[in-house]
């Protein structure tokens, strides 16, 4: 099968195909990206809290970056990743 026929066939996302992973492959790349959404959006809001705590001379805790920012980020990219990753595993096994 040529490549561009397979990435007609499936799905994908910046050339990257989507399709047959099995059940424990997709959980473990839904997990994946939650614990990167709760990364990067922690990172993010620590920096942000520097600035302004610099710029202010505010004295917000830094802990509160993770508790308010970063798990509940995290939590709702693991949710959405799951949907879609366990949706591309049931639509795989229902065509097969």
């Amino acid at each position: 099968m040529q490549a561009a026929q397979f990435g007609r066939r499936s799905g994908t996302i910046l050339g990257i195909p989507l399709s047959g992973f099995g059940l424990f492959t997709s959980l473990v790349l839904a997990v994946a990206a939650g614990f990167l959404g709760f990364f990067a959006s922690t990172c993010i809001a620590i920096f942000v809290l520097l600035a302004w705590n610099l710029g202010g001379r505010h004295s917000i805790n830094y802990a509160d970056s993770y508790l308010y920012v970063g798990v509940p980020a995290g939590l709702v990219v693991l949710v959405f990743a799951l949907a879609v990753f366990l949706t591309l595993w049931a639509r795989a096994k229902l065509q097969k």
